[in-house]
């Protein structure tokens, strides 16, 4: 058995990707040059990474559970991969829990064997799996080779676009009665030598206008792109150095908003597809925008800074700082008044254009906050009548439920088990998907913060959204798979 160095590289860069890492990824892959390997990404299957880690450990364990005199010794607790470069640890702790065995087993010949079993009895009864959306109730989209980091409904019709790590994107009609769903392939393709050629890059973002007609895609050959709802490729958007890690419509459809890793943010006139201002305020790749309003936006980078810019001005009308890590997304809140950003530094923090320093700064979670969303309530919104709630996902497993006009957090949501990648509000604002690597797709009340349906799939999760109806909740996993929950069928 041998590896080389090449090898060992391409599974870092492959697990750093599919752990939502992406701009890490692409640092890596360029020093590493991971470009000029000659492995076949398309053969390696999901999680290889981990896969083979996990065998290399079960070696292990089994290694040391063979004691010197040749029997077996079994393990009291599974082994961790820490455990496994510390031999000398395990072994302590194994004599140590092997005494704690012997004392409990002369304790439990003492108690009455009748209670046990009413004892397990009633934790089975605890667990209740009313909640739990049964396979068959799930519709399963297969056709992607790679994984799936993105999926967005369009607003008007019950298509559903999802972006891979295969160079496409796709859409899938989920209308009613449709035995098995059609879908459409948007090839993402470079020119080279004057022929059109598979880009072989991630497809990092998409988003549908606002009356559904066009789909607009960002990928990592530093292109965007715009599709017609029927999969015929509009415009191609060339002016970014390098992959393009967020993309977005401005509510009339005339612009799209992109930020890239050549440290700027762009926009684009949709009609022409030519760049209308380009922004190079960040020292660092910037990693999400999002609009304040048709002609103003604000972006977020790695150099921990948080600009608002607007169209044919030159510099930022607003800067904000205070993170101490990098500002992983931003939002808006539905009126455009109050603005949202989340760090690796694990705080949350609220930021008015009225001060320079934010208005909250949340501290609660206990690991890195990967993204947020506002509800679509509050004054001004469809739902006047309810609260406005922020929603916040964590790589310590949690999501968070804030009132922002207190600053405080009004419910913990923790059956996840693995970090959460994505949260949705449902468009009444009474329901949050959320979405975890732990391959669950959550669906809670908003209001009593309990778990109202869960649904298991067969990859860790990226991204989860909500039809404009909300009878419907789509997915995208690391295993290639896109699923659709019908909320009516349950």
């Amino acid at each position: 058995m041998s590896f080389s160095s090449d090898e060992v590289n391409f599974l870092v860069y492959r697990y750093l990707q599919e752990s939502g890492f992406q701009h890490s990824a692409y640092t890596f892959g360029i020093e590493s040059h991971i470009s000029q390997s000659n492995i076949n990404g398309a053969l390696v299957p999901p999680a290889a990474l981990l896969s083979i880690l996990q065998k290399g450990l079960q070696y292990t364990e089994a290694e040391i559970s063979i004691g010197e005199d040749g029997t077996e010794q079994r393990l009291v607790e599974s082994l961790s991969l820490i455990d496994a470069v510390m031999p000398d640890v395990v072994a302590s702790r194994q004599n140590q829990q092997n005494q704690q065995k012997q004392a409990i087993k002369a304790e439990q010949s003492e108690t009455n064997g009748e209670e046990a079993v009413e004892s397990t009895q009633n934790e089975t009864m605890e667990v209740d799996t009313s909640i739990e959306i049964p396979s068959s109730k799930a519709t399963v989209l297969r056709g992607h080779e790679s994984e799936v980091f993105i999926c967005a409904w369009n607003p008007t019709t019950d298509l559903l676009a999802s972006g891979s790590g295969d160079s496409t994107a796709r859409i899938w009609d989920m209308s009613d009665n449709t035995a098995s769903p059609n879908q459409l392939v948007l090839r993402h393709c470079i020119q080279k030598g004057g022929t059109e050629v598979p880009s072989n890059k991630d497809v990092t973002s998409l988003d549908w206008n606002c009356d559904g007609s066009l789909l607009a895609t960002g990928s990592y050959d530093g292109y965007a792109r715009i599709w017609t709802n029927d999969g015929r490729l509009a415009r191609t958007l060339g002016q970014h150095k390098g992959p393009i890690f967020a993309l977005k419509w401005n509510k009339r459809g005339n612009y799209i908003l992109s930020a890239g890793v050549d440290k700027t943010t762009i926009i684009w006139d949709a009609a022409s597809g030519q760049c209308t201002q380009q922004f190079s305020f960040h020292s660092a790749p910037a990693l999400d925008v999002d609009w304040q309003t048709n002609t103003s936006f604000a972006s977020c980078s790695t150099d921990q800074c948080i600009h608002v810019c607007k169209l044919t001005v030159d510099k930022p009308i607003k800067s904000f700082q205070g993170h101490t890590n990098e500002v992983n997304a931003i939002k808006w809140d539905p009126q455009g008044q109050l603005l949202a950003s989340c760090s690796d530094d694990m705080t949350l923090k609220i930021w008015s254009m009225k001060q320079d320093t934010c208005v909250h700064d949340l501290q609660a979670h206990s690991k890195e906050i990967y993204t947020i969303k506002w509800s679509p309530t509050g004054p001004g919104t469809q739902n006047p009548n309810m609260n406005l709630i922020l929603a916040s996902a964590s790589f310590d497993s949690t999501v968070r439920l804030w009132d922002v006009d207190r600053g405080a957090c009004i419910h913990r949501l923790t059956k996840h088990t693995e970090p959460v990648y994505s949260v949705a509000f449902s468009p009444d604002g009474k329901f949050l998907a959320s979405g975890s690597f732990d391959k669950c797709v959550h669906i809670w009340s908003t209001q009593s913060g309990q778990l109202v349906h869960s649904y298991k799939g067969t990859g860790g999760i990226f991204e989860v959204c909500w039809n404009s109806r909300g009878d419907k909740v789509g997915a995208s996993a690391s295993d290639g798979s896109v699923f659709v929950l019908d909320l009516r069928k349950l």
